[in-house]
């Protein structure tokens, strides 16, 4: 049976609070989920989040959901995606050292997808798992941190089509070019409300029960 425990960890701007989902067995990867933005209320609680995390530990993998720099008990302030791909990437090596050698999933939400699509371009993850990235809300003309990169092929996109706060259209212009399979969820908005069991369902056959 999975498990949950709190946990304290070094970041880049102090320390970092997370959630550790544990499967009942010894993991076989490990995942870190990014919540959304920090200065609309998002935090590691937001249920996308943390079905997320809870879908990951029922795959047998440690998922770690943390409170970017100033959300919770993490220290720091909100820096715009910079400081917190940088906390992403601490939340990634923490894990890593916690269960070395294992396949690195990297996951986020919203602008936590925003955030991990950046953050795995340092870390090179085997898989990238993103919910509703806020894509093009953070360009570099808005002086808000990079821009959306690019994301790997085998990248699981899942978006709503009714979402009010990240068009479809703008993910799917992000897509395009790269060829990138956007999964879509006839009548999900943007928190996917009613429809978290499904999001679940999405990332369990992804995965087909293997990292």
């Amino acid at each position: 049976m999975a498990t949950q425990r709190k946990t304290i960890f070094v970041g880049p701007a102090g320390q970092l609070e997370g959630m550790l989902h544990l499967p009942g067995e010894a993991p076989r990867a490990v995942a870190v989920v990014a919540h959304p933005l920090p200065t609309m209320g998002g935090t590691m609680d937001n249920k996308v989040v943390t079905t997320l995390a809870k879908t990951f530990a029922e795959l047998g993998f440690a998922a770690l959901r943390f409170n970017f720099r100033g959300v919770g008990e993490s220290a720091g302030s909100f820096d715009h995606g910079d400081g917190e791909t940088r906390d992403a990437i601490a939340a990634a090596e923490h894990l890593r050292g916690e269960y070395p050698g294992l396949p690195l999933i990297l996951s986020g939400f919203s602008f936590g997808g925003y955030v991990q699509a950046r953050a795995a371009e340092a870390l090179q993850p085997q898989h990238l798992v993103l919910v509703a990235p806020a894509v093009g809300r953070f360009a570099p003309s808005t002086g808000l941190g990079a821009g959306m990169p690019l994301a790997p092929a085998d990248t699981l996109l899942i978006h709503g089509d009714l979402d009010e706060v990240v068009e479809l259209d703008a993910v799917l212009h992000w897509a395009r070019p790269q060829h990138l399979p956007v999964v879509v969820l006839a009548g999900a908005d943007h928190f996917f409300h009613g429809r978290l069991a499904q999001l679940g369902q999405i990332v369990v056959r992804h995965f087909g029960g293997q990292p």
